[in-house]
């Protein structure tokens, strides 16, 4: 490696912290198992004139997703989940599901999977476009954020429940759309484990690999390292203060909803433990968390060309299939970074990104929180900046 080249990645956060493009961030690359380059700059509260540190606290949105694929995986290792068990089998609701077509609502003719959440192809969207499906979702949503503050709040499982009461965007297993998919696993994982979602990862796999400032919420004691959210807009960087996909912005309330698709907090020094974990076949420090196989299947999953249409509307994922919660890039020359075949990883709504490259034995990873932002101009630079230090 490169590493005089790799000095670039601390001067293009400091040239966005400058311009007023983020508020501040920091970037970790780790090479053969190793740290080999660190870099922060920037602020993690302006107003207050915090400024980011290696042990600041972030908010993953998307990216708590590679965590709980590895969640249902080590339970499918066990034999205690299988990928083509119908989610109905755990969450009745989704016994007869329908799915919303122009012609009016049909019945489904296959039940939605724990495979079909894995790749994003169950049908279930988001509760943010204005589609029939998504309405349906936004709705769970609105009745979500009308308890979030009060002492009867929705639980990971009930939000499952009322899900399965939604319209299917499409027939399970036929398309891919981004969505919900993720927090229905959350729930079954609940459900055939009979442990609180947060615990089972914090039994299985925080407590383990010591990541100590990673879970559903922040405490009393660690919210002074807890990141503000910002807004890009016009007069410049703005605080955000809303609750986006039903998770309690502020962390100063504990959360019934443990969110699979987007709940967790962490830093990157955690973070860094759960890819070099599956960097090393499954095993961290002489402990195994996942077989070799498992991590095999979890990080080479892809759609089928059929289910791969939708993904070309994303622009960041050209030159990636999808599978296990996770991008996979299988076609190079496709894609808008320098990247590697067999590269995976995913990011945030508010910035976190991490991908593990096995073929240079290189992983790297971003902090920052700014609203609408997953894999954008800064990520890029940075990875293409990475690429040219790979020797």
């Amino acid at each position: 490696m490169n590493k005089r080249r790799l000095e670039r990645l601390s001067e293009i956060l400091e040239e966005n912290v400058k311009s007023g493009h983020i508020a501040g961030g920091n970037v970790a690359v780790m090479y053969k198992g190793e740290e080999i380059y660190y870099a922060e700059a920037g602020y993690a509260d302006i107003a207050n004139g915090k400024k980011i540190r290696k042990d600041s606290i972030f908010r993953l949105y998307s990216m708590s997703k590679p965590i709980t694929a590895a969640a249902v995986m080590l339970l499918v290792e066990r034999g205690v989940l299988d990928m083509l068990d119908p989610i109905a089998k755990f969450i009745p609701t989704f016994e007869h599901m329908t799915v919303a077509t122009p012609n009016g609502d049909v019945a489904a003719t296959k039940p939605v999977t724990v495979k079909d959440c894995m790749c994003m192809t169950s049908g279930l969207p988001y509760g943010t476009d204005p589609d029939i499906s998504s309405q349906d979702v936004g709705c769970v949503f609105d009745e979500m954020y009308e308890r979030l503050y009060s002492d009867n709040q929705m639980s990971t499982v009930e939000f499952a429940i009322k899900l399965g009461n939604c319209r299917l965007d499409f027939e399970p297993g036929t398309a891919w759309r981004y969505g919900t998919s993720a927090d229905v696993l959350g729930a079954v994982i609940e459900v055939v484990t009979g442990m609180r979602f947060g615990d089972f990862l914090k039994k299985e796999f925080f407590e383990p690999l010591g990541m100590k400032d990673t879970g559903f919420g922040v405490p009393a004691d660690k919210l002074d390292r807890l990141t503000v959210v910002y807004e890009e807009t016009a007069e410049g960087l703005v605080e955000y203060h809303g609750n986006h996909l039903g998770i309690i912005n502020h962390m100063d309330k504990e959360n019934a909803f443990q969110s699979g698709g987007a709940g967790l907090v962490s830093t990157i020094a955690d973070y860094e433990k759960f890819t070099q974990m599956l960097m090393n076949g499954g095993c961290y420090e002489g402990r195994r968390y996942l077989s070799p196989r498992t991590v095999e299947y979890l990080t080479h999953s892809r759609l089928t060309p059929q289910q791969s249409v939708n993904l070309e509307y994303w622009e960041n994922l050209a030159g990636f299939t999808y599978g296990n919660l996770m991008r996979i890039m299988d076609d190079p020359a496709k894609a808008v970074i320098n990247g590697s075949v067999g590269e995976y990883g995913w990011d945030g709504w508010l910035g976190p990104y991490f991908a593990n490259i096995p073929k240079e034995d290189l992983t790297m990873l971003l902090m920052v929180q700014r609203v609408h932002t997953g894999t954008f101009d800064v990520t890029r630079k940075m990875r293409n900046v990475l690429a040219s230090a790979i020797e």
